[in-house]
């Protein structure tokens, strides 16, 4: 199974679109979040992608397929972390799951872009927090912390920070 990363160019922006819809439907049963009267989620900070040079869209393929997507930025909820680094929407297919490509995908960004890493999983969603405690765990060799109770703009849940910029 060859697993790929690659950044999401301009005139791709509205397959990732697409794709953020899908994610934010899914993600709906933890936000409450409703769709727009057009029938759209929307995603408040899509072309910032394309405007900020801190701020990465990526598409997974999985032998050459779309398989999700990954949308790094440099925000923090921890305002003193440097050279920033945050996870803020990761997204794969529910045909790929369960295969290790989501470990696969999350351990390719986190050696592309170094940093201190904030990576939040809302309160309820349970898969989440299970999912990247572990992978993050594995990639760091358990040199991470777990910040609970994160209430912060709209954001109710832990955040898991590390920093592989060493």
């Amino acid at each position: 199974m060859n697993v790929t990363i690659s950044e999401v160019p301009y005139e791709r922006k509205e397959v990732l679109a697409r794709l953020i819809e899908m994610y934010e439907h899914e993600l709906s049963e933890y936000t409450q979040d409703d769709v727009d009267s057009e029938g759209q989620y929307g995603y408040t900070y899509f072309d910032s992608y394309w405007k900020e040079k801190k701020r990465f869209p990526y598409f997974i393929k999985v032998n050459n397929q779309l398989a999700g997507f990954i949308l790094v930025c440099d925000y923090s909820y921890i305002k003193q972390l440097s050279n920033k680094r945050m996870m803020a929407e990761f997204f794969v297919m529910k045909k790929y799951r369960r295969l290790g490509i989501g470990k696969k995908v999350a351990f390719m960004v986190f050696d592309l872009l170094k940093g201190s890493w904030e990576i939040g999983q809302l309160t309820d969603n349970r898969v989440s927090k299970i999912f990247w405690e572990k992978i993050i765990k594995e990639y760091t060799n358990d040199n991470y912390r777990k910040i609970l109770n994160v209430n912060e703009e709209g954001f109710i849940g832990q955040l898991i920070v590390f920093n592989n910029d060493i």
